[in-house]
């Protein structure tokens, strides 16, 4: 969020602003960091309510923000078929691998498991399946012989925040974006 939210501020995502960040946890670092920075944030708790009463809830949130486009940072759930129709092909997410390999929790430990020489971090479109929308935007990422976890997703957190607000930016730019 902070690497999107410096890049409309420096003219990386032209004619951008970010009207409102969301989280289910009013406590998150990230809703402090938007208010530090004059952003509307919101909390919508998902407690006590089903998926679909707590999605309904942030479609009308985002609905009446009038919002163009939004960026999926740390969200960790499936979302329904109901949120996707409300905003089919204006859900961007970002992960940690070069998908279609390693969707999911963990890609990181998966990449290493496996003995990949390459990993790297997708901006995708999302849909209704696991990481599966189709891919915007990738960047590699070595692995290297004496990578951990922790040093492997450093790496490729840093191409992340480059990544994401490229695509974001481009996203803005393609012939169908101007026809709003």
């Amino acid at each position: 969020m902070l690497a999107l939210s410096d890049a409309v501020n420096d003219g990386r995502i032209p004619n951008a602003v970010i009207a409102l960040v969301i989280s289910d946890n009013a406590n998150a670092r990230g809703l402090e960091l938007a208010k530090e920075r004059g952003i509307e944030t919101r909390a919508i708790s998902r407690r006590g309510r089903t998926r679909e009463e707590h999605e309904r809830e942030i479609i009308s949130v985002l609905s009446d923000a009038q919002v163009d486009l939004i960026c999926l940072a740390g969200y960790m759930r499936l979302l329904s078929p109901c949120f996707i129709e409300a905003f089919r092909g204006k859900i961007l997410n970002i992960h940690p691998s070069l998908l279609p390999a390693f969707p999911g929790l963990d890609a990181q430990r998966q990449a290493l498991e496996h003995g990949v020489k390459v990993s790297g971090c997708t901006v995708h479109f999302v849909d209704e399946t696991l990481d599966g929308g189709p891919i915007i935007a990738q960047r590699a990422v070595p692995v290297l012989d004496n990578d951990t976890v922790e040093t492997l997703s450093a790496r490729i957190l840093e191409q992340e925040h480059k990544l994401y607000p490229e695509a974001v930016a481009n996203y803005f730019l393609r012939p169908s974006a101007s026809a709003r």
